[in-house]
């Protein structure tokens, strides 16, 4: 299978169970209402499982985020020229992952009063809304992901030595040790999809996508994951 296609099944996987269990917590009505943080990076790291698994099973390289792609290709870890079709299948699967997990919690969607809990299923938000730190964390975060996932595996283009089980771990750890203060989206494709999703769908009673807010997960996770992978090389880790 092609490698673009394997990124955009596997991150559409890894949103999908993502944001499924965002909804799972936060939706009225659902099984597991109100089942808390732990259940949120549980859910979380099992997605990253399931989509790192599939798309390096699938013959994928596994990044499923384009922090991780821009990091590898800036600083020669990948090949460059695969970087556009990467990014259009992590963005695409994204948007086709979120438009799932709507799809599966419809019916809670219409009887949530909350427009927060709506928004809290698809994008992240800071608990105390101070950009700057909002900032600093989400790069934190995506720093301690990209280079506890380099550390772990010798660094190429595929990050599908580490068996996907690590990857799930780290994003365990990462959720329970920094993930309270903006809801560690370490991931622009994870954080941009699911908020278009949700301003283009007809959620009743939905407030707007906090748009003012997308630009910190996106460029905190890619400067994140360019500081990790610089120190990486600089170190001589690469070997």
């Amino acid at each position: 299978m092609e490698p673009i296609l394997a990124e955009f099944i596997g991150t559409a996987l890894l949103i999908l169970l993502g944001c499924g269990t965002n909804a799972n917590v936060v939706l009225t009505g659902t099984k597991a209402h109100a089942s808390g943080w732990t259940v949120i990076t549980l859910g979380w790291g099992l997605a990253v499982f399931l989509g790192v698994y599939a798309a390096t099973a699938l013959g994928g390289s596994g990044h499923l985020n384009p922090a991780v792609t821009l990091g590898l290709a800036a600083f020669g870890l990948m090949d460059a020229a695969l970087v556009p079709g990467y990014l259009a299948g992590q963005i695409t699967g994204a948007l086709t992952g979120a438009l799932l997990a709507w799809a599966a919690f419809r019916p809670h969607f219409a009887i949530t009063s909350d427009p927060e809990m709506k928004l809290a299923v698809f994008a992240t938000s800071p608990a105390v809304r101070h950009f700057p730190s909002n900032f600093v964390t989400e790069m934190i975060g995506t720093f301690v992901l990209m280079f506890g996932a380099l550390t772990a595996s010798a660094p190429t283009e595929s990050l599908g030595a580490l068996d996907a089980l690590p990857v799930a771990l780290l994003v365990m750890g990462i959720g329970a040790g920094l993930g309270g203060p903006t809801g560690y989206a370490i991931n622009p494709a994870r954080d941009l999809g699911p908020r278009i999703v949700h301003a283009l769908l007809p959620i009743p009673g939905k407030r707007d996508s906090d748009w003012s807010y997308s630009w910190v997960p996106v460029a905190a996770s890619i400067v994140g994951s360019l500081l990790a992978v610089g120190l990486f090389v600089a170190i001589g880790a690469n070997g």
